[in-house]
Protein backbone atom coordinates (compact mmCIF):
# COMPACT_ATOMS: atom_id res chain seq x y z
CA UNK A 1 0.00 0.00 0.00
CA UNK A 2 1.30 3.49 -0.88
CA UNK A 3 2.64 5.76 1.84
CA UNK A 4 1.63 9.46 1.42
CA UNK A 5 3.93 11.95 3.09
CA UNK A 6 3.67 15.73 3.24
CA UNK A 7 5.80 17.55 0.65
CA UNK A 8 7.87 20.66 1.40
CA UNK A 9 5.95 22.34 -1.44
CA UNK A 10 2.36 23.55 -0.83
CA UNK A 11 -0.33 21.54 -2.61
CA UNK A 12 1.94 18.57 -3.35
CA UNK A 13 2.47 15.19 -1.71
CA UNK A 14 5.27 12.70 -2.12
CA UNK A 15 4.14 9.13 -2.73
CA UNK A 16 6.36 6.25 -1.64
CA UNK A 17 5.43 2.82 -3.02
CA UNK A 18 6.56 -0.51 -1.55
CA UNK A 19 10.06 -1.29 -2.70
CA UNK A 20 8.91 -4.52 -4.25
CA UNK A 21 6.80 -2.66 -6.85
CA UNK A 22 9.46 -0.27 -8.12
CA UNK A 23 12.92 -1.38 -9.12
CA UNK A 24 14.49 1.97 -10.26
CA UNK A 25 13.42 5.57 -9.51
CA UNK A 26 14.47 8.47 -11.79
CA UNK A 27 15.08 11.26 -9.26
CA UNK A 28 14.44 13.86 -11.95
CA UNK A 29 10.76 12.97 -11.64
CA UNK A 30 10.90 14.19 -8.06
CA UNK A 31 12.01 17.72 -9.04
CA UNK A 32 9.09 19.95 -7.97
CA UNK A 33 7.05 21.87 -10.51
CA UNK A 34 7.81 25.56 -10.99
CA UNK A 35 4.44 26.74 -9.70
CA UNK A 36 4.86 24.74 -6.50
CA UNK A 37 8.30 26.20 -5.84
CA UNK A 38 7.12 29.74 -6.57
CA UNK A 39 4.44 29.27 -3.91
CA UNK A 40 7.15 29.13 -1.23
CA UNK A 41 6.48 32.17 1.04
CA UNK A 42 10.08 33.34 0.72
CA UNK A 43 9.86 33.38 -3.07
CA UNK A 44 6.45 35.04 -2.99
CA UNK A 45 7.97 37.87 -0.95
CA UNK A 46 11.00 38.01 -3.26
CA UNK A 47 8.73 38.28 -6.31
CA UNK A 48 7.15 41.42 -4.84
CA UNK A 49 10.62 42.89 -4.32
CA UNK A 50 12.49 41.69 -7.41
CA UNK A 51 9.83 40.86 -9.96
CA UNK A 52 8.66 37.51 -11.31
CA UNK A 53 11.27 37.17 -14.04
CA UNK A 54 14.30 37.20 -11.72
CA UNK A 55 12.69 34.87 -9.19
CA UNK A 56 11.48 32.41 -11.82
CA UNK A 57 14.93 32.36 -13.42
CA UNK A 58 16.49 31.50 -10.03
CA UNK A 59 13.97 28.68 -9.59
CA UNK A 60 14.77 27.34 -13.04
CA UNK A 61 18.47 27.22 -12.28
CA UNK A 62 17.82 25.44 -8.99
CA UNK A 63 15.60 22.89 -10.73
CA UNK A 64 18.33 22.22 -13.26
CA UNK A 65 20.83 21.65 -10.45
CA UNK A 66 18.45 19.08 -8.99
CA UNK A 67 18.07 17.34 -12.36
CA UNK A 68 21.87 17.25 -12.64
CA UNK A 69 22.11 15.61 -9.23
CA UNK A 70 23.94 18.55 -7.61
CA UNK A 71 21.22 19.05 -5.00
CA UNK A 72 18.32 16.97 -3.71
CA UNK A 73 14.84 17.75 -5.11
CA UNK A 74 13.64 18.98 -1.73
CA UNK A 75 16.44 21.57 -1.73
CA UNK A 76 15.23 23.39 -4.85
CA UNK A 77 13.39 26.17 -3.01
CA UNK A 78 16.30 26.75 -0.61
CA UNK A 79 18.76 26.88 -3.51
CA UNK A 80 16.59 29.36 -5.41
CA UNK A 81 16.29 31.61 -2.36
CA UNK A 82 20.06 31.45 -1.76
CA UNK A 83 20.92 32.74 -5.21
CA UNK A 84 18.39 35.58 -5.40
CA UNK A 85 20.06 38.95 -6.02
CA UNK A 86 19.85 41.63 -3.35
CA UNK A 87 18.31 44.07 -5.83
CA UNK A 88 16.47 44.01 -9.12
CA UNK A 89 19.39 45.89 -10.73
CA UNK A 90 22.69 44.19 -11.46
CA UNK A 91 24.98 46.93 -10.10
CA UNK A 92 26.85 45.89 -6.95
CA UNK A 93 28.09 48.31 -4.27
CA UNK A 94 31.88 48.16 -3.85
CA UNK A 95 34.54 49.70 -1.63
CA UNK A 96 36.74 52.11 -3.58
CA UNK A 97 40.18 51.29 -2.22
CA UNK A 98 42.00 52.25 -5.43
CA UNK A 99 43.28 55.59 -4.19
CA UNK A 100 41.49 57.32 -7.10
CA UNK A 101 38.88 59.68 -5.68
CA UNK A 102 36.75 59.86 -8.82
CA UNK A 103 37.02 56.48 -10.53
CA UNK A 104 35.12 56.18 -13.81
CA UNK A 105 34.93 52.38 -13.66
CA UNK A 106 33.46 52.57 -10.16
CA UNK A 107 30.76 55.09 -11.00
CA UNK A 108 32.71 58.33 -10.52
CA UNK A 109 31.48 60.51 -7.65
CA UNK A 110 29.64 58.74 -4.83
CA UNK A 111 26.53 60.71 -3.98
CA UNK A 112 25.88 62.36 -0.63
CA UNK A 113 23.11 61.12 1.64
CA UNK A 114 21.21 64.28 0.80
CA UNK A 115 21.41 63.52 -2.93
CA UNK A 116 20.24 59.94 -2.38
CA UNK A 117 17.30 61.19 -0.32
CA UNK A 118 16.46 63.68 -3.07
CA UNK A 119 16.43 60.90 -5.67
CA UNK A 120 14.07 58.83 -3.52
CA UNK A 121 11.76 61.82 -3.09
CA UNK A 122 11.70 62.50 -6.84
CA UNK A 123 11.24 58.85 -7.82
CA UNK A 124 7.44 59.14 -7.80
CA UNK A 125 5.32 61.97 -9.11
CA UNK A 126 6.91 65.35 -8.37
CA UNK A 127 6.76 69.00 -9.41
CA UNK A 128 9.62 68.82 -11.92
CA UNK A 129 7.76 71.14 -14.34
CA UNK A 130 4.94 72.44 -12.17
CA UNK A 131 4.38 75.41 -9.88
CA UNK A 132 2.42 74.02 -6.95
CA UNK A 133 1.57 77.47 -5.58
CA UNK A 134 0.24 78.88 -8.85
CA UNK A 135 -1.10 75.62 -10.22
CA UNK A 136 0.50 76.13 -13.63
CA UNK A 137 3.36 74.68 -15.67
CA UNK A 138 6.77 75.96 -14.59
CA UNK A 139 10.39 76.01 -15.77
CA UNK A 140 11.81 72.50 -15.72
CA UNK A 141 14.32 71.95 -12.91
CA UNK A 142 14.02 75.51 -11.60
CA UNK A 143 15.48 74.52 -8.23
CA UNK A 144 18.73 73.12 -9.58
CA UNK A 145 19.18 75.96 -12.08
CA UNK A 146 18.78 78.52 -9.31
CA UNK A 147 21.22 76.58 -7.11
CA UNK A 148 23.80 76.40 -9.91
CA UNK A 149 23.45 80.12 -10.63
CA UNK A 150 24.03 80.90 -6.95
CA UNK A 151 27.09 78.65 -6.90
CA UNK A 152 28.65 80.52 -9.85
CA UNK A 153 27.55 84.17 -9.66
CA UNK A 154 29.82 85.10 -12.56
CA UNK A 155 27.56 83.15 -14.93
CA UNK A 156 24.79 85.23 -16.49
CA UNK A 157 22.84 82.04 -17.23
CA UNK A 158 23.15 78.31 -16.62
CA UNK A 159 21.79 75.07 -18.07
CA UNK A 160 22.15 71.35 -17.45
CA UNK A 161 22.37 68.50 -19.97
CA UNK A 162 23.13 64.82 -19.52
CA UNK A 163 26.96 64.92 -19.50
CA UNK A 164 29.89 67.15 -20.40
CA UNK A 165 30.30 65.60 -23.84
CA UNK A 166 26.67 66.48 -24.52
CA UNK A 167 27.31 70.05 -23.40
CA UNK A 168 30.19 70.35 -25.86
CA UNK A 169 28.22 68.73 -28.70
CA UNK A 170 25.32 71.11 -28.06
CA UNK A 171 27.67 74.11 -28.08
CA UNK A 172 29.29 73.01 -31.35
CA UNK A 173 25.93 72.33 -32.98
CA UNK A 174 24.21 75.53 -31.86
CA UNK A 175 27.08 77.97 -32.31
CA UNK A 176 28.38 76.79 -35.67
CA UNK A 177 26.73 78.26 -38.76
CA UNK A 178 27.14 77.42 -42.47
CA UNK A 179 29.17 80.58 -43.04
CA UNK A 180 31.12 80.19 -39.80
CA UNK A 181 31.55 76.52 -38.92
CA UNK A 182 35.19 76.39 -37.82
CA UNK A 183 36.20 75.58 -34.24
CA UNK A 184 39.73 76.74 -33.50
CA UNK A 185 41.45 74.38 -31.05
CA UNK A 186 45.01 73.51 -30.04
CA UNK A 187 46.38 70.16 -31.16
CA UNK A 188 47.66 69.67 -27.63
CA UNK A 189 44.06 69.71 -26.34
CA UNK A 190 42.48 67.19 -28.73
CA UNK A 191 41.98 64.67 -25.96
CA UNK A 192 40.56 61.18 -25.76
CA UNK A 193 37.98 61.11 -22.98
CA UNK A 194 37.94 57.36 -22.43
CA UNK A 195 36.56 54.21 -24.04
CA UNK A 196 38.01 55.40 -27.39
CA UNK A 197 35.78 58.49 -27.55
CA UNK A 198 37.94 61.28 -28.95
CA UNK A 199 37.22 64.98 -28.89
CA UNK A 200 37.91 65.52 -32.64
CA UNK A 201 35.42 62.79 -33.56
CA UNK A 202 32.85 64.16 -31.13
CA UNK A 203 33.03 67.64 -32.61
CA UNK A 204 33.24 66.48 -36.22
CA UNK A 205 29.98 64.53 -35.89
CA UNK A 206 28.16 67.83 -35.32
CA UNK A 207 29.08 69.02 -38.81
CA UNK A 208 31.54 71.61 -37.53
CA UNK A 209 35.04 71.91 -38.97
CA UNK A 210 38.05 71.65 -36.68
CA UNK A 211 40.79 74.20 -37.28
CA UNK A 212 43.73 72.68 -35.44
CA UNK A 213 46.53 75.01 -34.40
CA UNK A 214 49.96 74.64 -32.83
CA UNK A 215 51.59 71.33 -31.98
CA UNK A 216 51.14 68.67 -29.34
CA UNK A 217 53.44 70.40 -26.85
CA UNK A 218 53.43 74.05 -27.93
CA UNK A 219 50.65 76.39 -29.04
CA UNK A 220 51.03 80.16 -29.02
CA UNK A 221 48.67 83.13 -29.27
CA UNK A 222 49.99 83.74 -32.78
CA UNK A 223 48.82 80.27 -33.80
CA UNK A 224 45.28 81.07 -32.67
CA UNK A 225 45.37 84.54 -34.28
CA UNK A 226 46.43 83.15 -37.63
CA UNK A 227 43.53 80.67 -37.68
CA UNK A 228 40.75 82.92 -36.35
CA UNK A 229 38.66 84.85 -38.83
CA UNK A 230 35.27 85.25 -40.53
CA UNK A 231 34.70 81.48 -40.72
CA UNK A 232 35.34 80.94 -37.01
CA UNK A 233 32.37 79.78 -34.90
CA UNK A 234 34.29 79.90 -31.63
CA UNK A 235 37.66 79.32 -30.04
CA UNK A 236 37.71 76.17 -27.95
CA UNK A 237 39.96 75.61 -24.96
CA UNK A 238 40.01 72.17 -23.35
CA UNK A 239 41.54 71.30 -20.01
CA UNK A 240 43.51 68.03 -20.47
CA UNK A 241 42.56 66.66 -17.06
CA UNK A 242 43.49 63.03 -17.74
CA UNK A 243 47.10 63.58 -18.85
CA UNK A 244 49.96 66.01 -18.45
CA UNK A 245 52.66 67.24 -20.85
CA UNK A 246 55.84 68.53 -19.23
CA UNK A 247 59.08 70.01 -20.47
CA UNK A 248 59.30 72.18 -23.56
CA UNK A 249 55.68 73.36 -23.60
CA UNK A 250 53.58 76.45 -24.26
CA UNK A 251 49.86 77.10 -23.94
CA UNK A 252 47.61 80.14 -24.18
CA UNK A 253 45.47 81.17 -21.24
CA UNK A 254 41.85 82.26 -21.31
CA UNK A 255 42.54 86.02 -20.93
CA UNK A 256 44.65 86.13 -24.10
CA UNK A 257 42.16 83.97 -25.99
CA UNK A 258 39.27 86.16 -24.83
CA UNK A 259 41.04 89.29 -26.12
CA UNK A 260 41.65 87.64 -29.49
CA UNK A 261 38.07 86.34 -29.66
CA UNK A 262 36.59 89.75 -28.84
CA UNK A 263 38.55 91.38 -31.64
CA UNK A 264 37.05 88.85 -34.05
CA UNK A 265 33.53 88.87 -32.64
CA UNK A 266 33.53 85.21 -31.58
CA UNK A 267 33.21 83.57 -28.16
CA UNK A 268 35.67 81.46 -26.19
CA UNK A 269 34.24 78.12 -25.03
CA UNK A 270 36.21 76.49 -22.22
CA UNK A 271 35.70 72.81 -21.41
CA UNK A 272 37.07 72.64 -17.86
CA UNK A 273 35.97 69.02 -17.52
CA UNK A 274 36.29 68.42 -13.80
CA UNK A 275 33.31 70.42 -12.57
CA UNK A 276 35.24 72.57 -10.12
CA UNK A 277 32.94 75.56 -9.73
CA UNK A 278 35.20 77.78 -7.64
CA UNK A 279 38.98 77.79 -6.99
CA UNK A 280 40.12 75.13 -4.52
CA UNK A 281 43.16 75.82 -2.31
CA UNK A 282 44.42 72.26 -2.70
CA UNK A 283 44.12 72.36 -6.50
CA UNK A 284 45.71 75.63 -7.61
CA UNK A 285 46.28 74.44 -11.19
CA UNK A 286 42.78 73.05 -11.72
CA UNK A 287 40.61 75.53 -13.66
CA UNK A 288 37.30 76.51 -12.12
CA UNK A 289 34.14 77.80 -13.76
CA UNK A 290 34.25 81.02 -11.76
CA UNK A 291 37.85 81.79 -12.77
CA UNK A 292 37.28 80.89 -16.42
CA UNK A 293 34.29 83.23 -16.67
CA UNK A 294 36.12 86.00 -14.85
CA UNK A 295 39.04 85.63 -17.27
CA UNK A 296 36.77 86.13 -20.25
CA UNK A 297 35.38 82.75 -21.32
CA UNK A 298 31.94 83.28 -22.82
CA UNK A 299 30.79 79.73 -22.13
CA UNK A 300 32.07 77.06 -19.74
CA UNK A 301 31.21 73.37 -19.88
CA UNK A 302 31.86 70.93 -17.04
CA UNK A 303 30.92 67.56 -15.57
CA UNK A 304 28.61 67.12 -12.61
CA UNK A 305 29.99 63.78 -11.39
CA UNK A 306 33.65 64.61 -10.88
CA UNK A 307 34.98 67.22 -8.46
CA UNK A 308 31.51 68.68 -7.94
CA UNK A 309 30.58 65.31 -6.45
CA UNK A 310 27.11 64.98 -7.96
CA UNK A 311 25.35 62.80 -10.53
CA UNK A 312 26.34 62.50 -14.18
CA UNK A 313 25.44 65.80 -15.81
CA UNK A 314 26.85 68.39 -18.18
CA UNK A 315 26.94 71.96 -16.87
CA UNK A 316 26.68 75.00 -19.13
CA UNK A 317 27.55 78.39 -17.64
CA UNK A 318 28.15 81.76 -19.26
CA UNK A 319 26.68 84.55 -21.31
CA UNK A 320 22.90 84.68 -21.27
CA UNK A 321 22.56 84.99 -25.05
CA UNK A 322 24.75 81.94 -25.68
CA UNK A 323 23.10 79.75 -23.04
CA UNK A 324 19.67 80.66 -24.39
CA UNK A 325 20.82 79.88 -27.93
CA UNK A 326 21.91 76.44 -26.78
CA UNK A 327 18.83 75.65 -24.70
CA UNK A 328 16.46 76.69 -27.52
CA UNK A 329 18.22 74.48 -30.07
CA UNK A 330 16.20 71.35 -30.97
CA UNK A 331 19.10 69.12 -29.91
CA UNK A 332 18.74 70.35 -26.32
CA UNK A 333 15.57 68.30 -25.96
CA UNK A 334 17.44 65.09 -26.77
CA UNK A 335 20.15 65.91 -24.23
CA UNK A 336 18.04 67.01 -21.28
CA UNK A 337 18.36 65.31 -17.90
CA UNK A 338 15.66 63.43 -16.03
CA UNK A 339 14.05 64.37 -12.73
CA UNK A 340 16.33 62.09 -10.69
CA UNK A 341 19.45 63.83 -11.97
CA UNK A 342 17.89 67.24 -11.34
CA UNK A 343 17.06 66.24 -7.77
CA UNK A 344 20.49 64.78 -7.00
CA UNK A 345 22.34 67.72 -8.55
CA UNK A 346 20.32 70.28 -6.61
CA UNK A 347 20.94 68.42 -3.34
CA UNK A 348 24.66 68.27 -4.15
CA UNK A 349 24.78 72.02 -4.72
CA UNK A 350 22.69 73.01 -1.70
CA UNK A 351 23.28 70.17 0.74
CA UNK A 352 26.20 69.11 2.96
CA UNK A 353 29.73 68.56 1.70
CA UNK A 354 29.62 65.64 -0.78
CA UNK A 355 31.89 62.61 -0.33
CA UNK A 356 34.38 63.68 -3.03
CA UNK A 357 35.04 67.02 -1.33
CA UNK A 358 35.34 65.29 2.04
CA UNK A 359 37.77 62.74 0.61
CA UNK A 360 39.84 65.50 -0.98
CA UNK A 361 40.25 67.10 2.44
CA UNK A 362 41.02 63.82 4.22
CA UNK A 363 44.29 63.39 6.10
CA UNK A 364 46.42 60.20 6.04
CA UNK A 365 45.49 59.29 9.63
CA UNK A 366 41.78 59.22 8.85
CA UNK A 367 42.43 57.24 5.68
CA UNK A 368 44.37 54.60 7.58
CA UNK A 369 41.60 54.40 10.17
CA UNK A 370 39.01 53.81 7.43
CA UNK A 371 41.30 51.30 5.74
CA UNK A 372 41.80 49.35 8.95
CA UNK A 373 38.04 49.14 9.49
CA UNK A 374 37.50 48.06 5.88
CA UNK A 375 40.15 45.34 6.16
CA UNK A 376 38.57 44.06 9.37
CA UNK A 377 35.21 43.81 7.63
CA UNK A 378 36.29 42.08 4.42
CA UNK A 379 39.28 39.95 5.44
CA UNK A 380 38.51 36.26 5.74
CA UNK A 381 39.17 32.81 4.30
CA UNK A 382 40.20 33.07 0.68
CA UNK A 383 40.46 36.87 0.73
CA UNK A 384 43.81 38.53 1.31
CA UNK A 385 43.14 42.04 2.62
CA UNK A 386 45.87 44.17 4.16
CA UNK A 387 46.96 47.77 4.49
CA UNK A 388 49.24 49.44 2.01
CA UNK A 389 51.23 52.66 2.27
CA UNK A 390 50.08 55.98 0.84
CA UNK A 391 53.69 56.57 -0.16
CA UNK A 392 53.59 53.34 -2.18
CA UNK A 393 50.21 53.68 -3.86
CA UNK A 394 49.10 57.28 -3.47
CA UNK A 395 45.68 58.80 -3.39
CA UNK A 396 45.33 60.77 -6.58
CA UNK A 397 43.07 63.52 -7.78
CA UNK A 398 43.75 65.63 -10.88
CA UNK A 399 47.15 63.94 -11.20
CA UNK A 400 48.25 64.86 -7.67
CA UNK A 401 49.16 62.46 -4.87
CA UNK A 402 47.64 63.01 -1.45
CA UNK A 403 51.01 64.07 -0.08
CA UNK A 404 51.26 66.65 -2.88
CA UNK A 405 48.07 68.26 -1.57
CA UNK A 406 49.78 69.36 1.62
CA UNK A 407 48.67 66.44 3.83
Amino acid sequence: MADLTASPYPGARVVFRPSGNVRDVDTRRLVPRTDLVLADPRLVAAERRLGRALVKAAVGRAQQRARDGQIAPEQVADAAVAELPARAAGLTPVINATGVLVHTNLGRAPLSAAAVDAIAAAAGSCDVEFDLAAGVRARRGAGVLDALARAVPAAEAVAVVNNNAAALVLAATALARPEAAEIVVSRGELIEIGDRFRLPDLLACTGATLREVGTTNRTTAADYAEATGPRTAFILKVHPSNFRIEGFTAAVGVPALAELAASNGVPVVFDIGSGLLAPHPLLPDEPSAATALRDGAALVTASGDKLLGGPQAGLLLGRADLVRRLTRHPLARALRVDKLTLAALEATLTGPVPPVAAALAADPASLFDRAERAVARVAGPGLDANLGSIDDFGTRVCGLRLNDLGH
